[in-house]
């Protein structure tokens, strides 16, 4: 192919990522702004941002296996998916860990400790 077409390309394809990933980043930070509004935890929100982010790093390495992937993760319905897929292994594992085991105390924790208020400590002087 050659040296100039190939960095050519690979230029062309790093400014139209970044070009793409500045539009993404907005509608998504339009989207954790009506999600507040409304009240809700913007989760899904904040891990496209890291999905978003993980595509911008993704366009900064040179090469276009990377692009291909930058690429991928800018497509709303496949970003989407690759996150509830996450959420769900994630949760499973957590559920897991989350049970007591045998034997296990289930009450609450109790830490015990030592406090003053800076107040009544300058008074003493």
């Amino acid at each position: 192919m050659g040296a100039i077409p190939t960095i050519s390309l690979l230029v062309f394809s790093a400014v139209l990522g970044a070009l793409l990933l500045r539009f993404q980043g907005f509608s998504t930070l339009q989207r954790v702004r009506t999600t507040l509004r409304r009240g809700e935890i913007p989760a899904i929100e904040m891990f496209e941002g890291v999905v978003l982010l993980i595509a911008g790093v993704l366009f900064l390495i040179p090469g276009f296996v990377t692009d291909v992937l930058g690429f991928l993760c800018l497509i709303p319905g496949l970003r989407r998916r690759l996150i509830h897929w996450g959420i769900q292994h994630q949760i499973v594992t957590q559920a897991s860990s989350v049970i007591p085991e045998q034997g296990q105390r289930q009450g609450p924790r109790i830490i015990e400790g030592e406090a003053w208020r800076i107040d009544d400590h300058n008074k003493d002087r």
